[in-house]
């Protein structure tokens, strides 16, 4: 199912979106959907971030990493 929303937008900003779909090969309608959807996918990430982080506590951290082997990194890893 799809639709159709009119919006409001800077004409500097639809000529750009235009220029940017035309280097893509897709249509406008393809480039607005594809952003929207990023920045939805984004801003529901924060939401995410933000309550795995409520529910932190700094003793369930400690009781982690006491479980973590105590070796030296690989050379790679080193700083």
């Amino acid at each position: 199912m799809m639709t159709t929303m009119n919006v409001r937008v800077p004409d500097s900003l639809v000529k750009q979106a235009k220029e940017m779909a035309e280097k893509q090969d897709v249509t406008i309608d393809q480039l607005m959907s594809s952003a929207l959807a990023e920045k939805v996918a984004a801003w529901k990430t924060v939401g995410y971030l933000e309550s795995r982080a409520a529910r932190a506590s700094r003793e369930k951290f400690e009781k982690a990493m006491a479980k973590a082997p105590d070796v030296e990194p690989e050379e790679y890893d080193r700083l």
